[in-house]
């Protein structure tokens, strides 16, 4: 006899205890965040490496951002939230001001961080703890306002990233000039984002609403799309921090852009993070890359090489 079915009933969100932000501790705060650094001294410093291995690779990657924007082609960044989390919020608000840096794509949690951050001044809570009492996530207020950008997508049909930057400027958040959603909103810079239903904190109370994220998160999905279309063309992309979500995205993202505008690829990619993953390897570094371009891997902690490649970018690339 077949084994009989056992029937599993799904949990009711509504029957979750929420908690405060404001009884939040947060490890993350806009005080500690990094700053933009003057180009002075930038060119003597990467003058100075040695033309070997990663002190080449990264002269040389600078270079063809430097080229790929004096063309008007893209520079757009995959972020892992990790980038808002340990303050490097400023430095790629610095690139887009400087119009190095062209357009975002974050995971869910970038947008959330991101949010706490320009409503709030603080984000990034203990997770270890929350997750032993089944407090980690459960901040309401933090869902009520990704509910809230949510329904402007949907009401707008627009895409989720566009909505959270539309929001934070709309209701003029008070640390929203520290927002990477709301410069890149200010400048019309695409920002897209793409969520993993149940990767995200928000997914854990009732009122996140699952088909409206995802509508959105697929319209950005489509916006993306058409941004690789400019990239495949001669543009750069630089995957900084995400490890899985984001290489699968673009890759298939990609895909659907020479599918449509069908000619000769051409493409610089890289890929930073503090260790070598399988995926941006793979979908960034390696793949896209094939025989129509180059990819490049730099290992190394975000909150030291991030501002690095700023300072060898602002120094190579004038207005």
């Amino acid at each position: 006899m077949p084994p009989k079915k056992k029937t599993v009933t799904a949990v009711n969100l509504s029957n979750v205890k929420q908690h405060s932000y404001f009884k939040r501790p947060n490890k993350t705060k806009i005080k500690s965040f990094g700053k933009p650094i003057n180009p002075k001294g930038a060119k003597e410093f990467f003058g100075s490496l040695p033309d070997f291995l990663k002190a080449s690779d990264l002269n040389e990657f600078i270079q063809k951002v430097v080229k790929a924007r004096k063309s008007n082609l893209p520079f757009h960044l995959l972020l892992g939230a990790h980038i808002i989390k340990v303050g490097l919020s400023p430095i790629i608000i610095d690139l887009m001001k400087h119009n190095i840096v062209t357009g975002l794509s974050f995971n869910g949690a970038g947008l959330i961080h991101d949010l706490e951050l320009a409503f709030w001044g603080g984000t990034s809570e203990d997770v270890q703890s929350g997750l032993m009492d089944g407090s980690f996530g459960m901040a309401k207020e933090t869902a009520e306002l990704f509910a809230k950008v949510t329904t402007l997508a949907d009401e707008q049909k627009i895409g989720l990233g566009e909505a959270g930057g539309k929001y934070i400027t709309k209701y003029r958040a008070k640390n929203r000039n520290h927002s990477v959603f709301a410069e890149a909103y200010k400048r019309c810079l695409p920002v897209t984002i793409h969520v993993g239903i149940g990767t995200d904190i928000v997914a854990q109370h009732p009122n996140f609403d699952a088909s409206k994220v995802a509508e959105a998160s697929y319209t950005d999905f489509k916006i993306l799309a058409a941004i690789c279309e400019d990239i495949d063309r001669g543009g750069v992309l630089a995957n900084i921090g995400s490890a899985v979500i984001l290489p699968e995205v673009f890759l298939k993202a990609l895909t659907v852009a020479r599918n449509i505008k069908k000619g000769k690829s051409k493409l610089t990619t890289a890929n930073f993070d503090m260790i070598s993953h399988y995926r941006p390897m793979e979908n960034v570094v390696s793949r896209p890359t094939y025989k129509v371009g180059k990819g490049y891997n730099f290992v190394g902690h975000h909150e030291i090489m991030i501002p690095l490649l700023a300072w060898g970018l602002k120094a190579k690339f004038k207005k």
